[in-house]
């Protein structure tokens, strides 16, 4: 017992000084250290052992009596009323593997792990761009709105989210991205993420294919394999997916044609046909992730290959980077069987979209106030774009960059003779930080890096530029 009560285990954020005292007890007993029917010292010993008054005391053993750990008697005092280790779940032996499911294998074995540490100059990509954000429009939106929120959402909006927002979206996606979109084809998610991860639970399971391009998004090929299904990667070259590459048998096809990742190409026109005839052809939907549509660097982008085949294309897109990370904005188009389906299925998992982020982004698309931002955000990317290359080819010539046409990040080729792990290992050498591509592919490609942007000011691009120059031009 003098073991058990030398003191209080260390506090747990928030926890009331009562409530740590009667987890002291409680966790004494269940590790055997306490065994059933000790009796403890009376309240003013237990007190002072513990260093604590004699109404914590009071309130802690209350606490335990009112959960079965201990019993209080006028005569033989406070005993422990449990059995200890033999008895209780707290003595699984922490060893012993969990029972995860094959899913969460798959799942976990998908994780792409973060390099870490700090650098100088971070060019990885996945950075934050706070300084692009429309901090002000976005809480006016927020603020506005939640004073009109006042009762959940009606059938059918519970599942899809609020029709006003749909109604936005869809006016928003046909305008500018050249697609056929009605309300009632739009659900709004969490992200791209959870759109994938529904699609993917939805349609895919073992002994079906899921093709994708190769190299490719890892969070999309994660949330595919994660199913069971089996993973046909299709090259990428200089002009994106090849189309003569398909499978003869897919379920789905998960495609950025808009601006691939990570190579940041565009699909051709005449392969985008090709593709759609080949979905059309073998029974697979498209999932067309449109990611960087709103962060494009020239005049327009080019239009959503859903315009072309909306009864086989499902559109995904997010606005967690051209609005912020934290807000819970995200969408699927798709036909309206894909869509009852999905809405059938949605209350196992998620249940309904974030109503007060939905209202706010109806808010901010229909007062311009997103359209406002998103002139502002493109003029700053693109000169950043702009200063990067710019940096690289006075620097770097024998890298070979491919120029985004969208997105936050570059695509480069490294020489002949340099590897990415060494290339990745010698710049952190001088506090540059790159991102490898050689992860993002499964089948063999030129070695490459990433390159993030946005995120960095024309000072700390070239800063960048000029330290990677100083080891790879020696």
């Amino acid at each position: 017992m003098t073991e058990a009560l030398k003191g209080l285990r260390p506090v747990l954020p928030g926890e009331a000084l009562h409530a740590r005292v009667a987890r002291t007890l409680r966790e004494a007993v269940l590790e055997g250290l306490l065994p059933e029917g000790t009796r403890l010292p009376g309240h003013r010993a237990l007190a002072a052992r513990l260093g604590v008054s004699r109404n914590t005391v009071v309130d802690a053993l209350a606490q335990l009596e009112a959960e079965g750990y201990v019993r209080a008697n006028a005569r033989s005092g406070t005993r422990v009323a449990v059995p200890g280790p033999g008895n209780t779940a707290s003595t699984v032996n922490t060893k012993t593997p969990l029972p995860l499911s094959a899913w969460a294998n798959r799942a976990l074995a998908g994780r792409v792990p973060d390099a870490g540490g700090g650098y100088a100059v971070d060019f990885r990509i996945g950075q934050p761009v706070p300084d692009l954000y429309p901090a002000g429009a976005w809480a006016q939106a927020l603020a506005r709105q939640a004073r009109q929120v006042t009762a959940p959402l009606p059938e059918p909006e519970a599942e899809l989210g609020p029709l006003q927002t749909r109604r936005a979206l869809a006016a928003y996606l046909n305008a500018e991205r050249g697609a056929r979109v009605t309300p009632d084809m739009v659900m709004l998610t969490a992200g791209t993420q959870a759109s994938l991860d529904a699609l993917a639970r939805v349609f895919l399971e073992e002994g079906r294919v899921a093709a994708t391009e190769d190299p490719t998004y890892p969070g999309a090929r994660a949330a595919l394999r994660a199913t069971g299904a089996t993973l046909c990667p299709v090259p990428v070259d200089a002009e994106g997916l090849d189309p003569a590459a398909l499978p003869d048998r897919a379920t789905l096809l998960y495609l950025t044609p808009g601006a691939q990742y990570p190579t940041t190409v565009t699909l051709p026109a005449a392969r985008q046909s090709e593709v759609v005839a080949w979905a059309r052809r073998v029974g697979a939907l498209i999932l067309e992730d449109d990611y960087a549509a709103d962060l494009h660097h020239g005049a327009r982008p080019p239009a959503a290959l859903q315009g072309q085949a909306p009864e086989r294309v499902i559109l995904l897109g997010t606005f967690s980077k051209s609005l912020a990370p934290v807000t819970r904005s995200g969408y699927l188009v798709a036909p309206a069987p894909v869509i009852r389906v999905l809405a059938g299925t949605r209350p196992l998992t998620d249940r309904a979209p974030a109503t007060l982020d939905a209202l706010a982004l109806a808010d901010v698309l229909a007062s311009g106030a997103y359209a406002r931002h998103l002139r502002r955000a493109r003029q700053a990317i693109r000169h950043r774009h702009e200063v990067l290359l710019s940096a690289l080819a006075a620097t770097l010539p024998n890298w070979e960059v491919t120029p985004a046409r969208a997105g936050l990040h570059v695509h480069v080729t490294l020489p002949p003779g340099l590897s990415e792990t060494e290339a990745v290992a010698v710049a952190a050498e001088v506090g540059v930080a790159l991102t490898p591509a050689g992860p993002l592919a499964e089948l063999p490609r030129p070695p490459a890096v990433l390159l993030a942007f946005a995120h960095l000011s024309p000072e700390r691009l070239r800063e960048g530029v000029t330290r990677l120059g100083g080891v790879f031009l020696k």
